[in-house]
């Protein structure tokens, strides 16, 4: 069955100019933290402050987590904490060699960007409201936790339960990307703020990293919009 993601038209109510780019791309060799993914990293936290649309698109972010009930300054959207701890730190801690690089786009294009393994789904991915009754499989201090989302919470899940919590806050255990992981999904979130020839730069920036690790790695992307909800290929600039 063709790995395809939805957005629930729920989605589209709340925020009208909500674009989502998926890359799924299959037969990638992921590998340990090098010296090129901790380049990557900090290539993209010396880039910080070169996007003019970047704090604008923040800003938007917060306000659909502030029209949601969510506080943007306790659940700091994926990218924006990301982008915080670089110019606090001056450096990321790493993960392994496609975390980094889906990390590095992240903070060099103001943009959360989601890495799931694809083999740790169940049914298609989703982006929607939860009722209330989802669960959330996570870690708390060493061991399992497993939480109930918010009704009314936008996250992405599947038929098995929450995936990622607060639209793109915090990603759950069982869909991480690690260094065995072969088959990707990456999705990476735009509001207006942002043109969307930034959001197609920051796609075709991710897959030539992903290349470089594996140069036969195949990809299907598509764009979800309010034009097209059900998504629509596109190729990249690559």
């Amino acid at each position: 069955m063709p790995f395809h993601p939805v957005i629930a038209p729920e989605i589209f109510a709340l925020r009208p100019d909500f674009t989502a780019l998926s890359l799924h791309v299959t037969g990638i060799a992921n590998r340990p933290s090098d010296a090129a993914s901790a380049r990557h990293l900090d290539e993209a936290i010396a880039a910080m402050g070169e996007a003019p649309w970047a704090e604008a698109h923040l800003d938007a972010r917060r306000e659909a987590y502030r029209a949601l009930g969510a506080k943007p300054n306790k659940t700091l959207p994926s990218g924006e904490a990301l982008r915080k701890r670089a110019a606090k730190d001056g450096a990321i801690r790493p993960a392994n060699a496609v975390v980094d690089l889906y990390n590095a786009t992240s903070i060099r294009f103001a943009i959360p960007v989601g890495g799931e393994d694809v083999a740790g789904y169940v049914g298609s991915p989703t982006l929607r409201r939860a009722t209330g009754t989802e669960t959330f499989d996570t870690m708390a201090d060493g061991a399992p936790k497993l939480e109930t989302l918010d009704a009314g919470e936008v996250f992405w899940g599947d038929d098995e339960g929450a995936t990622c919590r607060r639209w793109n806050w915090r990603q759950g255990v069982r869909t991480q990307i690690t260094e065995a992981t072969a088959d990707m999904w990456f999705v990476l979130e735009r509001l207006d703020a942002m043109p969307m020839e930034a959001l197609m730069e920051a796609g075709a920036s991710l897959l030539q990293g992903l290349r470089q690790l594996s140069p036969g790695a195949a990809v299907a992307a598509q764009v979800f919009s309010i034009a097209a909800p059900v998504g629509q290929q596109t190729d990249l600039p690559v």
